[in-house]
């Protein structure tokens, strides 16, 4: 049996920040599975997850402000049982923030490209390729900035309007950069993400091409057992790389379906053939219907392309035109 490519997994809290996305994947490209989440999910679904680490995401907001997004108190819970965190920009702050430093409005405010001097003590940072005499670009996008540490905290980057540019308690397992990592224009910033995923949350790598397969496939032979499944078929990347996947997964129990509706591209009905019929490497089991004639007979006399959309999918409408 594969690795299950989801049991080791990443926590992305969202508190709104453009660019969480980007978080999400740089964390798959390292190999691990991750989710992401927003700050006001519900603390039993966060508990219950199993995240190996969490990473908070930057957000447009201010932890300065009386009422602002909050890092859940079952965050702090699990880390205390060993669950490493991240924070990201507004992540960072609220970090500070709720472990008893402080964050204020910065008068400089940095938005777009800075350099940060690194601590060679840092965990997450130190070593990385592309420093140069302790130097790293990065990419800042932030108005506020923390003035003082929590207890247990460490600066481990500084710039030119924030003196911590990134701080860590490594012995709690928290990390935490006033810049933006998951970007392309913060050099090395996937090397830091990976490092965090992989080296500080012990996760090994399983979200491969390789595992995300073999677990698709042992999930359908689990779930249609004996029985048989109909595929429609386009010929598309999707369909075909279903039919792939249900092909290796229960062979012979697939049936495709091809409808040639008549609208199709110059020899695209061949193609499919050729690629998935009987003499193909799979070893399909491929229907092919020519319904050209009943699609085309339903558009004649439709000019409209509105009209027309509305025609080629029912075949309701074919029976009205019938009657």
């Amino acid at each position: 049996m594969p690795n299950d490519s989801h049991v080791e997994r990443l926590l992305v809290i969202d508190f709104g920040a453009q660019y969480t996305q980007l978080i999400a994947r740089r964390i798959r490209e390292a190999g691990v599975y991750c989710e992401i989440h927003p700050f006001d999910a519900p603390e039993s679904f966060i508990r219950d997850f199993g995240a190996r680490g969490i990473v908070l995401s930057g957000g447009p907001e201010t932890v300065t402000a009386d009422e602002t997004p909050r890092i859940p108190d079952v965050v702090f819970e699990l880390n205390r049982r060993g669950t490493p965190l991240l924070g990201i920009c507004y992540g960072m702050q609220a970090l500070a923030q709720q472990q008893g430093g402080r964050v204020e409005s910065s008068q400089t405010r940095e938005f777009g490209h800075a350099k940060i001097k690194v601590d060679g003590s840092s965990v997450l940072l130190s070593g990385l390729p592309s420093l140069q005499n302790d130097e790293l670009d990065v990419w800042m996008s932030h108005g506020d900035k923390v003035v003082v540490l929590p207890t247990g905290f460490v600066v481990t980057a500084s710039s030119a309007s924030a003196p911590i540019a990134a701080m860590e308690n490594a012995s709690a397992s928290i990390y935490a950069v006033q810049f933006h990592p998951e970007v392309t224009h913060t050099s090395d910033g996937t090397e830091i993400i990976r490092r965090f995923a992989r080296d500080i949350c012990k996760c090994r790598g399983l979200w491969t091409p390789q595992n995300i397969v073999a677990d698709a496939i042992t999930m359908v032979r689990e779930q249609v057992g004996d029985g048989r499944v109909v595929l429609g078929l386009s010929g598309g990347v999707d369909s075909s790389v279903v039919a792939t996947l249900l092909s290796r997964a229960i062979g012979e129990q697939l049936t495709c379906v091809f409808v040639d509706h008549g609208l199709l591209r110059l020899g695209e009905r061949q193609e499919v053939e050729k690629t998935f019929g009987p003499s193909n490497a799979l070893g399909l089991k491929l229907i092919v219907v020519d319904a050209s004639a009943e699609f085309l007979g339903n558009l004649r006399g439709a000019a409209d392309p509105e009209d027309k959309r509305k025609i080629i999918p029912s075949d309701r409408g074919s029976r009205s035109r019938r009657r």
